[in-house]
């Protein structure tokens, strides 16, 4: 892969790709890494023909992910792995800048399953559906289910935690 292309991938996808990963294991440590292998993984196989590079690195992210927790889950429990609160703000509070996103962020992880990870791609990653569905090896009617059913319960934490919509 043509050194230029990689660079101008990361400065696109870096961060997104960061708060996506995070958003699944909410650890800084694990995060990186699996974003970096995410780059590497690019620098060795991606293809310079291949039509939609952003979907590519989600599911190859996505992946690395999952291998990650099927390796690690009998070795450490992985919600032991997340982070608890520090006087220091993690860089993911960088990242999501606005109150309302911060807020979005938090009524996300209390979501589970595949209606996190299709909100999550479809508001931070500004995928498609069409695109979701490849990540996640869905089909586009289950991404628009699951983006419904999503929204109808991030709505109910919102209403509940005293936001007014």
């Amino acid at each position: 892969m043509d050194g230029k292309l990689l660079k101008k991938l990361y400065d696109t996808y870096h961060k997104e790709l960061y708060l996506y990963i995070y958003s699944l294991c909410r650890n800084r440590e694990i995060t990186e890494d699996l974003v970096q292998e995410t780059f590497l993984k690019a620098i060795l196989s991606l293809p310079q023909s291949h039509t939609n590079m952003r979907a590519w690195l989600y599911m190859v992210a996505r992946n690395l992910y999952l291998n990650f927790v099927k390796k690690e889950k009998p070795k450490v429990d992985i919600d032991k792995l997340r982070e608890t609160p520090s006087q220091e703000p993690p860089p993911i509070e960088h990242i999501i800048a606005n109150e309302r996103r911060r807020l979005c962020f938090e009524a996300l992880q209390s979501l589970r399953g595949s209606k996190k990870e299709v909100l999550i791609l479809q508001y931070f990653g500004g995928l498609s559906q069409k695109e979701i569905a490849a990540v996640l090896h869905l089909t586009p009617e289950n991404v628009r289910v699951l983006s419904f059913r999503g929204k109808k319960e991030l709505k109910k934490y919102l209403e509940v935690h005293g936001y007014d919509i």
